[in-house]
């Protein structure tokens, strides 16, 4: 068996692949052009990989591959249309982010409701140093017991962020982006009911047709003023354009992301305008990526391969 791994920088040089050359012949690329994909994965029996568009184009010349294997919840890069008439199998990893990804919810949200950016700064710049009081109280924060949080999308991601926020004493409602989602022991809201009334509004959905653009200058202009907005689902959820302008117009408080529309960074995002750590926080998409996670990731692709060719 050849198995050959499209772009493994994306999975981090940190994590032990070794067990992999159990099953066979392992290669391994750090990234792959669509052009590159196509020679690379010629004489493969299965491919690893993260963001590679998978197509005709990127793996019509393989004629061997049986098993493509997405190291990711998300497969919008596969043309399942095409791997079906191949007869290829694919398979994605669901849950093994869970837990690191709710807590670096928790991680933006703090650092921007506790206003850690200022008052790290405060007594970095020696203000504190022989100051007259033993506390500072110039930017204020409130404890989040008691808010309100409205969770977009409540699968097991968001599911497990509102287990926490309720233990943290929020009042937890919830809005389902199909329509067809009901959780127990949550409150389900319609769309403009969970902007009016949360203080903390976090999205945890994919991207699909009924999530692409979904926070848009409407949606944030129906949220208080006072409100934090946390993105860990995908970037394109979020017009970047009027997020920004919300912000600078003071329409909600402060935003957290760990997701963009385009990424890396594109130049041109309107979000590089703001400057203030104190009303914006991006992470560059590592919400998902704790040693442990990744490791468990890893271990399941290893799973799945071994038990696809074992049946």
């Amino acid at each position: 068996m050849k198995i050959v791994f499209l772009d493994s920088k994306t999975i981090g040089d940190d994590i032990d692949l070794s067990e992999y050359d159990k099953l066979g012949e392992v290669v391994k690329y750090d990234f792959s052009t669509t052009e590159e994909a196509a020679e690379r994965t010629r004489d493969a029996d299965v491919i690893v990989l993260n963001k590679v568009e998978v197509n005709e184009k990127s793996i019509g010349q393989a004629k061997n591959l049986k098993l493509v294997c997405v190291t990711a919840t998300g497969t919008n890069n596969l043309d399942k249309e095409y791997l079906a008439k191949r007869g290829i199998e694919w398979r994605n990893v669901a849950g093994y982010s869970t837990e690191t990804v709710a807590q670096h919810t928790f991680a933006l949200l703090f650092y921007l409701l506790e206003k850690l950016r200022y008052y790290d700064d405060y007594v970095k710049s020696e203000k504190y140093v022989g100051d007259t009081s033993f506390t500072h109280f110039s930017n204020v924060f409130h404890q989040i017991s008691g808010m309100t949080w409205g969770i977009v999308g409540l699968g097991n991601i968001g599911r497990r962020v509102a287990d926490i926020a309720k233990a943290f004493g929020c009042h937890v409602i919830y809005y389902s982006t199909s329509g067809r989602n009901s959780q127990p022991g949550y409150e389900r809201v319609d769309f403009d009911t969970l902007l009016a009334t949360s203080d903390i509004v976090s999205v945890h959905a994919p991207l699909t047709d009924d999530t692409l653009g979904l926070m848009d200058r409407a949606a944030f202009e129906k949220m208080k003023k006072s409100a934090i907005f946390l993105n860990l689902g995908r970037g394109p959820i979020v017009n970047e354009a009027d997020l920004a302008q919300a912000l600078m117009d003071g329409e909600l408080a402060a935003a957290g992301l760990d997701v963009l529309a385009q990424e890396p960074m594109s130049e041109d995002n309107p979000l590089r305008a703001i400057k203030d750590s104190n009303k914006l926080i991006i992470t560059p998409h590592i919400a998902w990526a704790s040693v442990e996670a990744r490791t468990n990731l890893m271990r399941i692709i290893y799973s799945q391969i071994k038990d696809f060719f074992a049946n």
